[in-house]
């Protein structure tokens, strides 16, 4: 990827300008803002045609062309580039230029391109280095160059190899990603579905944050929860399926209703616990996933809480201490466990305490000591209790350096209490 910076003494828009290799600039809705002059000589078009100007509607396919892909292979690119705010090379592309005066005439070209970002101060694109190199001339001499009496017939067969399976790969990667894009999208689609929270539109007191990790399908098996139990209680809870990907998403949405339907069942939170563990025993890819879950009772201003391996709740008062509330944890769930109901503790608290439940991914870091993490959590929090949920919640992700998504899974719940 590409910063933008600045160095004294090197006028950039001149050096843009003369940059052998045909350069356009696009803002992120690909609209073109700067042009080179090898690009206008390359494609045979003016300043005045491109700049201010849609990508593709100065740049679409040949109609003429019942093959042409050139769009749809460099819409995906750009796309591509815009989400991972990575460099994404392309392969030789056959995507003819329309003639300047001529409406309906297009000239036949071939480009080998590489979009690059431009991130700004904040991490977001703000541009988009389109660069590519007019490929025409190459790929119009195969044919006679690999011919039984053209020269240098050994490397230009092994030229017109690679080419070709180049494009060959090109359409593979292409089918890949898409077949991964619509999995993609069908899984996400049914992981919001299992963490559809109605309760959760009553509460303007409660904040949720949930943040699948950078890479497998972006689905998780992290999750949470809110129940309403009576106008003056609810539950709040979160959890953790060990994995990734549409077999942990299965799991955390069989833990997680199971876990709703027995605390509905049962109001103590330990017994609700002992329930889902049992029940992990049962189901596949379950044990050693961990959850942790709170009663908060308005009328006495209670807390009653246990865990099942699970990291503690963080209570931060409104002198700015933060307790943790770690007097109720007992083994993951489905691990064999001598005492029923698990155990559960209570602690009060004030109007105006913030109470937040979290998973691993918020505060655990390779190579370090996942205290050193809590103790993060615990600082911030109590330095930044008073703001409200949502803003906290933010707050938070930023302070612990994972506001854009980090190497593991998170699900991240605010209480007002």
């Amino acid at each position: 990827m590409v910063r933008v910076t600045t160095t004294a003494g090197i006028d950039y828009r001149a050096l843009f300008a003369v940059t052998p290799s045909p350069y356009l600039v696009l803002d992120p809705d690909l609209t073109i803002v700067e042009v080179n002059e090898a690009y206008l000589r390359a494609t045979g078009r003016t300043r005045e045609e491109l700049i201010g100007r849609y990508l593709f509607k100065v740049h679409p396919d040949n109609p003429a062309d019942p093959d042409a892909d050139g769009e749809r292979n460099l819409r995906a690119s750009l796309r591509r580039v815009l989400c991972s705010k990575e460099p994404d090379t392309m392969a030789v592309q056959k995507y003819d230029v329309p003639v300047t005066g001529r409406p309906g005439v297009f000239r036949e070209k071939w480009w080998s391109p590489i979009n690059t970002p431009v991130l700004g101060p904040h991490g977001d694109v703000e541009w988009i280095i389109h660069r590519v190199e007019d490929m025409t001339e190459f790929v119009r001499t195969l044919p006679r160059r690999v011919g039984p009496d053209g020269p240098g017939g050994q490397q230009a067969a092994m030229e017109a190899e690679l080419y070709a399976r180049a494009q060959e790969l090109q359409r593979l990667n292409e089918r890949l990603r898409e077949s991964h894009d619509r999995e993609r999208r069908t899984a996400l689609t049914l992981q919001q579905a299992m963490l559809h929270t109605p309760d959760l539109d009553g509460h303007s007191d409660i904040a949720v944050r949930y943040m699948p990790a950078a890479r497998s399908l972006n689905v998780c098996g992290d999750w949470y929860d809110v129940v309403d139990l009576s106008d003056e209680s609810f539950t709040v809870a979160v959890g953790d399926v060990v994995g990734h990907g549409l077999d942990a998403a299965a799991v955390m949405g069989m833990l997680r209703s199971t876990l709703s339907a027995a605390v509905r069942a049962s109001r103590e939170s330990g017994t609700a616990m002992d329930v889902l563990s049992r029940y992990a025993r049962t189901c596949e890819g379950a044990p050693a996933a961990t959850a942790v879950k709170a009663v908060i009772d308005t009328r006495p201003r209670r807390i009653t809480y246990t865990s099942a391996g699970h990291l503690p709740p963080a209570l931060a008062r409104g002198d700015g201490t933060v307790v943790l509330l770690d007097q109720a944890t007992d083994p993951p769930l489905g691990v064999p466990f001598d005492q029923a109901p698990r155990p559960q503790a209570t602690v009060t608290y004030d109007p105006g305490d913030t109470l937040v439940l979290y998973t691993d991914g918020l505060v655990e870091r390779r190579g370090e000591d996942i205290d050193a993490g809590i103790d993060r959590l615990t600082e911030a929090l109590g330095r930044h209790a008073g703001l409200a949920p949502g803003h906290l919640a933010d707050t938070l992700l930023a302070r612990l350096d994972v506001a854009g998504g980090g190497p593991d899974d998170i699900a991240l719940v605010v209480v007002r209490l």
